[in-house]
């Protein structure tokens, strides 16, 4: 006969605490970010000559990093 618990947890399963979870939000940040980098910086060598192709190429990078981001952030700060 299963155990059933409040909240929705099993037995065994214990929540994650903040420590933990900003620890891996952190190591995935850092991750997502050298993997970004890298893929924009490849991307760059296949532009035009042109420098305002290359500005608005890297005003964009530069802000839509963080887009992708949101959810693992939310994710870090639940349950503080």
């Amino acid at each position: 006969m299963p155990c059933w618990r409040a909240g929705g947890q099993g037995v065994g399963d214990a929540p994650m605490n903040a420590r933990t979870r900003k620890l891996i939000g952190g190591l995935g940040i850092l991750v997502f970010l050298a993997a970004y980098v890298i893929a924009v910086v490849n991307l760059a060598d296949h532009l035009p000559d042109n420098q305002l192709i290359k500005l608005a190429y890297y005003v964009l990078s530069g802000t839509l990093w963080g887009a992708p981001l949101i959810p693992l952030i939310t994710w870090m700060n639940r349950g503080r």
